[in-house]
C-alpha cells in the first residue's frame, strides 16, 4: 500500500460526496483523512488515501473521474501527511507563539508551498489569493508572495494563512519595544508594548487616577469601560499601546489608534508620575512608530487648558493648536512625511 494525496472538486449537492468515496473504495482505496473546502465552483475534497502498490496516478484520476470529481490533482504523499490540517495549523501556531519571525516556514508548511518569496515593499494592492499566487502582508514590514503551481489555493487555506499572519503580527507587537527608560531624576521604568493579559494592571492604573486626570485623557467621559479598555490594550491594523510599568505597576499607558493616513495618539499618566519627563519619552516612541507605518502626521485631542501637555507636543515639533472650546486639537507632523490638511473639528476626542 501506498500513501496519495487526492484533491478533486465535487457538486456541492447530498449524496456527491458518497459517489467519489464508493468509487475509490472499490478499488480497493483507503481514505485515511478528508477535508473539505467550500468554493464557488463546488465543494473541493482533499483526501489522503492509502492505495494498493499497483496503482498509479492514471489509476486514481480515472478513479475520481468515475466518482463524478473534477479538475482531480494527485499526488504521492508522505508519513507526516497523516497529521490532520487542524493539527498541523496549531502546532505551526504554537511555533510561531515562540518564533514570530518563522512566519515565512510556517506558510511552507501550512500550504505545502512550491516557493514563498519575500518582498521588502509592502502591497500595492489589498492581500488575497488567485489559484497558484497567495499575497499576504508581512506584519514585520514588507509581503509574502506564497507560490503552488497545484492543487489551487481555497478560500479556506488563505483564511487558515492570514490567521497565522495576524498571529505573527500579535506576537511581533508584544515582543517589540521593551526598553528600560532612565527619567531625569533617576528612576527606571519599563517600556513595553501592552497586550490583553495587561488588563488588570491597567485598571488599576485608572482605579489610582484622580478624576482631574481621567477628565483630561477621556474628555470628560470617565473611565472606561473593561471592553473598551480591552479594545485600546490591542488596537487594530497599525495602532499600538506601550505601557510604563514601575516592577509590576503599570504607572503609565500610550494608545495609537490608526486613521487612514494619520494616528491618533492619546496618553494616561498617574499622577505621582506626571511632569518627571514620562509623556515625553512616550509621545516621543509613539512619533517613531508612526514613521516607521508611514503615517502623515499624528493628531492629539486634549483639553484647552491642559498647558503641560501643549507645551510638550510643541517640543516634539506641533503646530498651533486648533481649538474649540474647551478641546484643543493638535497635529503633530511625522518626520519625513507629505505635510497634511487642517484636521476636522468633528474627530472624535480622546487624550489627556
Amino acid at each position: 500500500m501506498a500513501l496519495w494525496r487526492i484533491r478533486a472538486t465535487v457538486d456541492d449537492r447530498p449524496g456527491y460526496l458518497s459517489v467519489l468515496t464508493a468509487s475509490l473504495a472499490l478499488r480497493s482505496v483507503n481514505i485515511l483523512a478528508v477535508q473539505v473546502h467550500t468554493t464557488e465552483a463546488g465543494a473541493v475534497d482533499d483526501f489522503l488515501v492509502d492505495a494498493p502498490d499497483s496503482m498509479n496516478e492514471t489509476d486514481l484520476l480515472a478513479a475520481v473521474t468515475k466518482g463524478r470529481g473534477r479538475d482531480a490533482y494527485v499526488s504521492r504523499a508522505e508519513a507526516q501527511g497523516l497529521v490532520d490540517q487542524p493539527t498541523r495549523a496549531l502546532a505551526l501556531a504554537g511555533r510561531l507563539v515562540h518564533d514570530p519571525d518563522a512566519l515565512g516556514e510556517a506558510l511552507v508548511a501550512l500550504l505545502d508551498a512550491t516557493e514563498v518569496r519575500w518582498r521588502p515593499e509592502p502591497l500595492s494592492g489589498r492581500p488575497g489569493y488567485e489559484a497558484a499566487r497567495m499575497t499576504l502582508a508581512d506584519p514585520a514590514g514588507g509581503s509574502f508572495e506564497v507560490l503552488r503551481r497545484m492543487p489551487a489555493f481555497t478560500p479556506a487555506e488563505y483564511a487558515r494563512a492570514q490567521a497565522l499572519v495576524e498571529l505573527s503580527g500579535s506576537m511581533l507587537r508584544r515582543d517589540d519595544e521593551q526598553i528600560t527608560l532612565l527619567l531625569p531624576d533617576g528612576t527606571e521604568l519599563v517600556i513595553r508594548a501592552a497586550r490583553i493579559d495587561d488588563l488588570e494592571a491597567v485598571r488599576g492604573l485608572h482605579e489610582r487616577s484622580s478624576a482631574a486626570t481621567l477628565q483630561r485623557r477621556y474628555l470628560g467621559g470617565g473611565a472606561p469601560s473593561e471592553a473598551r479598555l480591552a479594545r485600546l490594550l490591542e488596537p487594530a491594523g497599525a495602532g499600538r499601546t506601550l505601557i510604563a510599568l514601575a516592577g509590576d505597576r503599570v504607572v503609565a499607558m500610550a494608545n495609537l489608534l490608526a486613521e487612514g493616513d494619520l494616528a491618533e495618539v492619546a496618553m494616561l499618566v498617574e499622577d505621582d508620575w506626571q511632569r518627571r519627563g514620562l509623556g515625553t519619552a512616550l509621545l516621543r516612541r509613539m512619533l517613531a512608530h508612526a514613521e516607521r507605518s508611514g503615517f502623515a502626521a499624528l493628531m492629539a485631542h486634549t483639553a484647552a487648558d491642559n498647558v503641560a501637555m501643549l507645551r510638550t507636543l510643541r517640543r516634539l515639533g506641533a503646530g498651533q493648536a486648533d481649538r474649540d472650546g474647551g478641546m484643543a486639537t493638535v497635529t503633530l507632523p511625522v518626520p519625513g512625511a507629505r505635510p497634511v490638511g487642517p484636521v476636522g473639528k468633528e474627530t472624535p476626542a480622546a487624550f489627556g
